[in-house]
């Protein structure tokens, strides 16, 4: 594991025990290398309460994580690495729908999702656009 993941794994960590400023999470986020797999040359998503989640994962013991749950254990998974700014930034406001990032979907109590809200993708996407004390909240 990576510097950056493994800082990235400690801020969530952190944050589901309850502590750590969500805006520091979103930083680490930001800078974070994710492995995203790659699904018939498109990236691999699911979507889940009317939101569209790119998935990301921080290190490859995290994606074979995931990839046991969905049955690609025999086989290797495909990937893309790619920062989480160019994930949140440029990714999910192409999507044309609501979309966020979920990192760590298989890694029990070490999953972090990053919804689509102000502060974590660009304001014109945020599905709380418009309202009065956007941020960084959850």
């Amino acid at each position: 594991m990576r510097q950056s993941d493994a800082a990235l794994a400690e801020r969530i960590a952190e944050r589901r025990a309850g502590g750590d400023d969500p805006r520091a999470l979103v930083g680490e986020m930001r800078r974070s290398v994710l492995l995203v797999p790659v699904v018939d040359g498109g990236l691999w998503s699911v979507r889940a309460g009317g939101v569209r989640w790119v998935c990301g994962f921080t290190d490859e013991a995290a994606l074979a994580r995931f990839a046991l749950h969905h049955g690609s254990a025999e086989q290797s998974v495909e990937y893309a690495a790619l920062l989480g700014a160019r994930i949140v930034d440029e990714i999910v406001p192409a999507l044309g729908e609501p979309g966020g990032l979920a990192v760590d979907i298989a890694t029990e109590d070490g999953a972090m999702l990053f919804p689509p809200v102000a502060g974590v993708v660009p304001d014109e996407v945020a599905v709380d656009a418009g309202r009065s004390g956007r941020g960084v909240r959850w």
